[in-house]
């Protein structure tokens, strides 16, 4: 643990640009270091892998408060821009050779973790990478080399493997990282969401089971992860369903396929999570969805979500608790019905080529012109889409919007304008997060097999900071 990659994995080379301004102090803030706090109470998961019983076990107090006003981004007054972000940007390289990176957090004020879907949760340091953890049942993924002209779809692991990281609220203290990964276990592929102690000797000897037995398959994990404004963990989840073959688990709040889930740190549902039948699973907020990958809140801590369509029909979602949002009944593309048509919950904003996946609501100032829109990445689109989101009943996006989403069917309680950025300059952008200084910073997808055009390059993939040009 700690030292370099082996180049067994296919990395070219690995690089962190230390530059003026660069992702100032980002490094590793341990917290607490010495002996691994486990106090030796043992279980064995389904899959057979012996992990600790429980994330008491990791020894330390991961409760938070859930005050929403404590929230640094709170503004129940904020105010969407009044005009289309029509400015150039610019990429700027930070780190280049990552194995198709999947999801950032900042932790703390300055610790940035990173996930690479094959199989490695990565902490970058002062211009070194460092791997923190290995999840040992997590199922066997790939990436092609940089540089290469072939396309594989059908990449080994698909779209599993080593998802969403979010640190624990508090961190450094306690020192704990939650990840989501596709796990083999003796009844197949599950997806699990774990925490493990970040500062061990040993991270992975740590890793104790938050939220376990998640639906998966070899495509629709969905797999994002983040704490929302209350301290709560938001997880979503595919519909591991993509041949359709058991639509009655999406719509099933039982089930924990298609959902949205909202937890403690501890994994616990909280007590006004929605009760929407008598057998619903506690844990689920939001259910009826495809492939949600990405998620973050308005200022006023109303969850969004981006969600993958079939061949089409992608969508941004405003989320309401304990709402069905229609999948696989309802969609504005292929077979299905429309939502015109239907009583489902209705998007506010579609597109037909977006291929969305994280983002985040940027408050920050490094970019002015993109301050209190949402901001994601999107992966067939191969470019970054800025969404400006406002309340029906207030001033509506600007005409310069590449597109408005205003037809009546909308959202009835908000209105959204849509434009693409940085057009074919990265590829596959995989994940947009704002960093602890309010810089815009995202990752690429490029060696999964399916970009497109020149991509991938030969420094790909790659962590980039988004600035005007």
């Amino acid at each position: 643990m700690g030292g370099n990659r082996a180049s067994s994995r296919g990395i070219s080379r690995r690089r962190f640009l230390r530059r003026s301004g660069a992702i100032v102090g980002v490094g590793l803030v341990a917290g607490c270091t010495g002996s691994n706090p486990n106090d030796g109470t043992r279980t064995t998961s389904e899959g057979g892998t012996d992990t600790p019983a429980g994330p008491a076990a990791l020894g330390y107090d991961l409760s938070v408060t859930h005050e929403l006003t404590e929230w640094d981004r709170y503004d129940p007054d904020w105010e969407p821009p009044s005009d289309s972000p029509r400015e150039e940007y610019t990429a700027e390289v930070l780190a280049t050779g990552l194995e198709v990176p999947w999801d950032l957090s900042f932790a703390g004020e300055d610790t940035l973790f990173v996930t690479e879907r094959t199989g490695r949760i990565t902490e970058f340091d002062s211009g070194t990478l460092r791997t923190v953890a290995e999840p040992s049942d997590i199922i066997d993924a790939a990436a092609i080399e940089a540089g290469s002209d072939e396309s594989r779809w059908r990449l080994t692991g698909g779209e599993g493997g080593l998802l969403g990281v979010a640190a624990h609220p508090s961190y450094p203290d306690p020192p704990v990282v939650y990840v989501y990964y596709t796990a083999e276990t003796s009844e197949g592929k599950r997806n699990r969401v774990v925490a493990f102690d970040a500062s061990a000797p040993a991270p992975d000897e740590t890793v104790v089971p938050v939220v376990d037995e998640i639906p998966a398959d070899t495509y629709h994990n969905g797999g994002r992860i983040a704490f929302g404004p209350a301290d709560y963990l938001w997880i979503t989840t595919g519909d591991a369903d993509p041949g359709l073959e058991h639509t009655e688990q999406t719509r099933d709040p039982a089930s924990l396929a298609g959902k949205v889930l909202r937890v403690r740190p501890d994994g616990s549902p909280p007590p006004d999570n929605p009760d929407s039948t008598s057998d619903a699973d506690p844990r689920v907020f939001t259910y009826g969805h495809r492939n949600p990958q990405g998620i973050d809140w308005l200022p006023d801590g109303t969850p969004i979500i981006t969600e993958h369509g079939p061949g089409a029909g992608d969508e941004l979602n405003v989320l309401r608790p304990g709402v069905d949002y229609g999948w696989p009944v309802v969609r504005n593309s292929g077979d299905h019905e429309r939502y015109p048509e239907t009583e489902f919950q209705s998007p506010v904003a579609d597109a037909s080529s977006w291929a969305p996946a994280g983002g985040v609501f940027y408050t920050g100032e490094s970019v002015p012109s993109l301050r209190n829109r949402f901001v994601f990445g999107g992966l067939i689109s191969q470019r970054v889409t800025a969404a400006t989101i406002t309340p029906a009943d207030g001033p509506q996006p600007a005409d310069g919007h590449e597109r408005r989403h205003d037809a009546s069917w909308y959202d009835a309680d908000y209105r959204a304008g849509t434009s693409g950025l940085l057009s074919e300059e990265l590829g596959r952008v995989r994940h947009v997060e704002q960093g602890p200084e309010g810089d815009l910073y995202a990752i690429t997808s490029n060696r999964d097999g399916r970009a497109n055009g020149p991509f991938p390059r030969d420094d790909d993939d790659r962590l980039v900071r988004i600035r005007p040009a």
